[in-house]
């Protein structure tokens, strides 16, 4: 977990309850959605890697799952310091559909990926893969004041987005998916953070 994602978690705990907004100068700091997404995939992509090619298939440690949760989070409080506080977060959802669009379209069908990695493609894969596919049973955030509704309208998106990526770091993780980047649906990132090395004390 970066530095970056440690201080937003810190900083929702005690801000986002009261909706109390975060300074200009910090919101402006924070990456925009896309960016973060390219950043959080390209962690996983360095932190979790695939399936071994040969040999005992390890159990797959669930990825990282929080990623798009963060980064939508971030989106929300960076339109909370826009004039049209509003209209940015209609269009942070409206990416955030695109996006798990994007995803859905790159990911393989359960039936292509059986016997590739035990229960990991035969069980779990097929029921991500339905969750992404889902569909909600009514329009969940009608009824409350607008603000509200925008709200929970963008982080309702952010949560089909989360359900798309997940069952794509599975399919990745099965080495059945292509790399976000080259899939078409993320960003290439801008340059990670070293990773820590315990052994050097680091």
């Amino acid at each position: 977990m970066t530095l970056a994602r440690i201080w937003a978690g810190a900083a929702l705990g005690v801000i986002w309850p009261w909706w109390g907004g975060i300074s200009g100068a910090v919101a402006e700091s924070l990456p925009e959605f896309g960016q973060c997404i390219a950043t959080e995939i390209a962690y996983f992509e360095r932190d979790h890697g695939v399936m071994p090619e040969t040999g005992d298939v390890p159990a797959f440690d669930g990825g990282n799952f929080d990623l798009v949760y963060y980064c939508g989070t971030i989106g929300i409080m960076r339109c909370d310091e826009v004039p049209e506080k509003l209209a940015c977060q209609r269009r942070l959802r409206i990416e955030q559909d695109i996006m798990r669009a994007r995803v859905l379209s790159a990911l393989p069908e359960p039936s292509s990926v059986a016997g590739r990695g035990g229960t990991v493609s035969d069980a779990l894969y097929p029921q991500v893969w339905a969750l992404a596919h889902g569909h909600s049973a009514g329009p969940d955030c009608a009824g409350s004041p607008e603000v509200m509704e925008v709200w929970c309208e963008t982080r309702e998106a952010n949560g089909r987005l989360n359900l798309a990526i997940q069952a794509w770091q599975v399919a990745r993780y099965l080495r059945a998916a292509k790399p976000a980047v080259l899939a078409g649906w993320a960003g290439p990132p801008p340059p990670l953070r070293p990773r820590l090395r315990p052994e050097r004390g680091q």
